[in-house]
């Protein structure tokens, strides 16, 4: 295919360009913006529409997935079971690391030519209906990662598409920052001016893995699918082998789309494993491959950046979220929205908070003064009052996506300074899941430090007294540099603690949410507004989504030749 648009195949950018024109707008202004409705309504996505998702989810079950001319070096038997109590039965084409590769490799050429307006118009295509199977996607995420299906609806869905169209816009746009084509004249002081024309394509580094990881495949897989495939490379997404299913119903639509554009369906393969093989490592360091996108452990993700360096490596790893209270006017608020953070989803997101520093001499409220102590059984009240309800409960915390976490909540348990307990809850529409509130213990800054500078993913927090509020600055700058974070938050009335807070957030290089106490809460993060992650502290080395976040993927080559003396002859 050359660089425009092939008028036997769809012409998906035409279709797409005010959508495109619009993302990138969003990106400068940074206000409120979605194309893609997160509300998993009849009103939005049609009559129908909820009912038809869950039967395409489970006509998927107990069978071969669908991938129409995909490659395969064998077969992935089926390695999913949903934490809602159920195995999901689905096995996969198998994809050696070596056949991968060099599939993807071949595949390239024609999507490397095209232009990046094509690249778009297919990226904004795949979104399109990838959005059209919001809830066939929802099931298939809710029941490989444990989130409640509201949750999987949104996070899997709609908001997941508002992170991949923001990573397209900010790759469209940096593509086109330099123009295709430029006369270049250089006067002189005898003769004519030297004239050149010169032509300035970007071209896309080479091959991509994406290494997803379990608990949120698409929405943080997406950003750095999109980014690497509208900057003109090919995708190989390597799912984690407990939530391969809306991994693959990504890659089924990408190919769908890119063979209806005439392109070679290839150019986005999946990699499912089989559980004896790890892989990743192994398709990572291939000395083919030449971006990399990681999201999980920090021990894998520190190895990426250590050992595959051919490759441009984006990662997102962990790090300890911390909370410092001051002081607050809205104590039943700062309880409300502390208490949902640490519930929704089981504190099974990067984002959860982790560390609460609370002075050991207390903290003014409007309803008085806090000791730690009391602060510790306030939030284990607000943690009951959310979660009293068993289906309410459920909605919230959906189910423990594995056994590692089930283990951290049982060692924190274990450590004697349980503040709240965490408690079952059993599911009103899967008895089998396995569902637990949060466990809120009490530590001391000084003598627990290897405790709370530790990460515990999941349903586990600490109350940490500290000396004062300048104290507890100091801790959260420390263990962000040492160890990173994804969040920050701080309770302060006035404006000198929150200026303090602003200033340690700046040094330790983490995000700062202040005075949190309505329904914007710690761990969410919307696109076109909020940046995720951060390279200025150790637990990520990426922003989802920037301009650096593309500009790696893709280089701009010209070539020049002298422009035909007829065409100039009139300067001379």
């Amino acid at each position: 295919m050359s660089t425009d648009q092939h008028p036997d195949f769809p012409d998906f950018y035409a279709r797409h360009a005010d959508l495109l024109d619009q993302a990138v707008a969003r990106t400068v202004d940074r206000d409120y913006w979605t194309p893609y409705p997160e509300a998993p309504s009849t009103s939005v996505y049609g009559a129908g529409a909820p009912e038809a998702g869950e039967a395409a989810f489970r006509g998927l079950l107990d069978r071969p997935f669908p991938l129409d001319g995909h490659p395969t070096t064998g077969t992935v038997p089926a390695t999913e079971v949903s934490p809602y109590g159920f195995p999901l039965g689905v096995s996969y084409p198998h994809l050696a690391p070596e056949a991968a590769v060099a599939t993807a490799k071949s595949a390239a050429p024609a999507w490397r030519s095209a232009s990046p307006d094509v690249r778009a118009g297919v990226a904004a295509e795949i979104l399109a209906r990838l959005n059209a199977a919001s809830f066939e996607i929802a099931h298939a995420v809710q029941h490989t990662t444990g989130q409640p299906f509201v949750m999987a609806f949104q996070a899997g869905g709609p908001h997941a598409q508002d992170r991949g169209l923001e990573a397209v816009a900010y790759a469209w746009e940096a593509q086109r920052r330099h123009p295709a084509t430029a006369r270049w004249s250089k006067p002189r002081r005898r003769g004519g001016p030297l004239v050149m024309d010169k032509t300035y394509t970007p071209v896309g580094r080479g091959v991509a893995v994406l290494v997803a990881c379990n608990t949120f495949p698409t929405w943080n897989g997406y950003p750095g699918f999109f980014a690497s495939l509208v900057t003109g490379n090919p995708v190989i997404v390597k799912p984690h082998r407990r939530a391969v299913l809306p991994l693959a119903i990504t890659v089924r639509i990408a190919r769908e789309v890119l063979a209806e554009a005439g392109f070679d369906p290839d150019v986005v393969l999946l990699a499912a494993s089989r559980p004896e093989e790890r892989t990743a490592p192994a398709l990572a360091t291939h000395p083919d491959v030449r971006i990399v996108d990681f999201t999980g452990s920090s021990e894998f993700g520190d190895w990426l950046e250590d050992n595959a360096r051919q490759a441009v490596v984006h990662t997102e790893k962990a790090g300890l979220n911390t909370v410092v209270v001051d002081s607050t006017d809205d104590y039943a608020g700062l309880l409300r929205n502390l208490a949902f953070s640490l519930s929704l989803y089981s504190g099974q997101m990067c984002t959860t908070p982790q560390n609460i520093l609370v002075p050991r001499d207390g903290f003014p409220t409007d309803q008085g003064p806090r000791t730690p102590d009391e602060f510790a059984a306030d939030l284990g009240s607000a943690l009951d009052d959310l979660l009293g309800d068993p289906a309410r409960a459920a909605a919230t915390l959906g189910a423990i996506v594995n056994g590692g976490v089930l283990a951290r909540v049982e060692e924190a348990a274990a450590l004697g300074r349980t503040a709240h307990p965490s408690r079952a809850v059993l599911h009103p529409d899967h008895p089998d899941a396995l569902v637990r509130t949060p466990l809120v213990a009490q530590l001391d800054a000084e003598a627990d430090e290897k405790t709370y500078t530790s990460e515990w993913f999941g349903p586990v927090s600490f109350v940490i007294a500290t000396d004062d509020t300048a104290h507890s600055l100091r801790v959260l700058h420390d263990t962000v540099r040492r160890h990173g974070a994804l969040t920050a938050c701080v309770y302060a009335t006035g404006e000198d603690v929150p200026a303090a807070a602003r200033a340690t957030a700046l040094e330790a290089g983490v995000h700062l949410s202040e005075n949190l106490t309505g329904d914007v809460f710690p761990n969410q993060s919307a696109a076109f507004s909020d940046f995720h992650g951060t390279s200025a502290n150790p637990a990520a080395n990426a922003t989802l989504t920037d301009p650096a976040f593309v500009t790696g993927r893709f280089s701009v080559l010209q070539s020049r030749r002298h422009a035909p003396a007829e065409e100039h002859a009139d300067v001379r």
